[in-house]
């Protein structure tokens, strides 16, 4: 069997072309396609799509019918236990765990080797968020003025990524990257403070028990990446059952999704070195051998061959690639669809938790992401990028008071009933003014700086 040294092997083929794969008619198709789906504002219109319809559907006359449907129980019953559910929380908190999964995995992305990588680099975002989450709640808590207004301190304080990632790429490349650094790591440290307030503000009547399944459940997985357990399904397996196990504790079950996306390795299985020895090994393996006595020999070389590239990339790297387009283009669409549908009215619209809703998002936001990077900058804590300006910095704290989809999630979990929908209301409302003005306020801006 022939045999290549690695030096001539890197000769041969550095200089060679990218080979192409076969064409296919749906080539022509599925090459835009999959261009659009990893553009940063295809995610915020799949899911501004389904809010429109969902909102055009609650205010018809088939409304009702189309409530009926999102609170039809659907489930299952093993013994004693009884696990039938509205559909509406099937996606709330099933589905959704799948987004807070990705969520987690882009949390591990950017701790690992990204913006958050660093105390340094990430002080700006961070205070940042800080001041973007505690100052809309305040200014919340001020106007809620009714008892039962008092419990969505919360829903102000996140911000939806998709779409303020969305808003920034239809400025194109006016703004500098530097800023859609700033905004990018802001979100996601929102995300983490999102996630907190959720495990701990509401998450209702503990249950000690099941909760010490689903940390042993973490536990196993740890223990299985240490063992070296490859299996997908293995670790889909146990996460389901830690999810459950999350679910009857009283915590809120999405939080697992999140835990088990921060415990997935950003490392490769088969580094660098490795992959190429296998490179080598499966080119002196007689892979383009013709002879049918050999067929299964470079069957198997290709196998290991299919194996050895794939773990080459990082656990984090491949499922968050997978799943991203699962999550930005059904799940999301999907939650929009099932929670957007709001019946609108002058009522609905002027009672204070609307109108303290409106005000922490479209208000507080950006005072409390200005205010706070000020402080961190003035303090020598923080160092603000050269190409930002301050005024920059503002407009684009009011794009983060697009609260949507974590601020409906997080509204479910607050009310109820009327509540809820006078909730759903404001962050709608709220979305819409921020997104404009924050959209208007960074292309002037832009426009007027870059002349100067």
């Amino acid at each position: 069997m022939p045999t290549w040294p690695a030096r001539r092997v890197q000769e041969d083929t550095r200089n060679m072309p990218k080979p192409a794969f076969p064409e296919a008619p749906i080539d022509s198709i599925a090459g835009p396609l999959q261009k659009f789906i990893h553009t940063e504002s295809a995610s915020g219109a799949a899911i501004l799509l389904a809010a429109t319809i969902a909102l055009a559907i609650a205010n018809s006359q088939i409304g009702p019918a189309f409530e009926s449907f999102w609170t039809t129980t659907i489930g299952l019953q093993i013994g004693d236990k009884n696990w039938n559910y509205p559909l509406r929380h099937w996606i709330n908190d099933g589905l959704v765990t799948l987004f807070f999964f990705v969520v987690g995995l882009e949390i591990k992305r950017e701790i690992a080797c990204g913006e958050l990588t660093s105390l340094r680099t990430a002080a700006l975002p961070i205070a940042g968020a800080i001041g973007g989450m505690l100052v809309p709640a305040a200014i919340y808590l001020v106007l809620a003025t009714e008892p039962e207004a008092k419990s969505g301190w919360g829903v102000v304080m996140a911000t939806d990524i998709a779409f303020v990632l969305g808003c920034m790429a239809l400025l194109g490349r006016r703004l500098p990257n530097s800023l859609r650094i700033f905004v990018l790591a802001l979100a996601i440290i929102d995300d983490i403070g999102a996630i907190l307030v959720i495990a701990v503000g509401y998450s209702h009547g503990f249950h000690a028990i099941p909760f010490v399944g689903a940390v042993s459940g973490l536990g196993a997985t740890a223990l299985m990446q240490w063992l070296g357990i490859r299996s997908v399904l293995a670790y889909w397996f146990v996460g389901l059952l830690t999810w459950a196990a999350l679910h009857e504790s009283g915590v809120h079950p999405t939080i697992a999704g999140v835990a088990l996306g921060l415990l997935t390795p950003t490392t490769p299985w088969v580094e660098q070195g490795r992959l190429q020895r296998f490179l080598e090994w499966a080119r002196g393996s007689g892979l383009a051998d013709r002879d049918q006595g050999r067929q299964h020999d470079a069957t198997s070389v290709k196998q290991t061959l299919a194996r050895a590239t794939v773990e080459s990339l990082a656990p984090q790297q491949r499922l968050e690639e997978s799943l991203h387009p699962w999550s930005a283009f059904l799940i999301l669409p999907l939650f929009a669809l099932a929670n957007a549908g709001v019946t609108i009215s002058t009522t609905g619209a002027s009672g204070s938790i609307a109108l303290a809703t409106m005000a922490g998002l479209v208000i507080g936001k950006p005072l409390g992401v200005f205010i706070f990077s000020f402080l961190a900058v003035r303090l020598g804590l923080a160092h603000k990028p050269e190409d930002t300006s301050w005024p920059m910095l503002l407009a684009a704290g009011s794009l983060c008071g697009i609260g949507f989809t974590m601020a409906i999630f997080i509204a479910n979990l607050a009310f109820h009933d009327a509540a809820l929908q006078s909730a759903k209301l404001g962050i709608l409302l709220a979305s819409v003014i921020s997104a404009v003005v924050g959209i208007v306020a960074l292309w002037m801006l832009s426009k007027t700086e870059g002349t100067n």
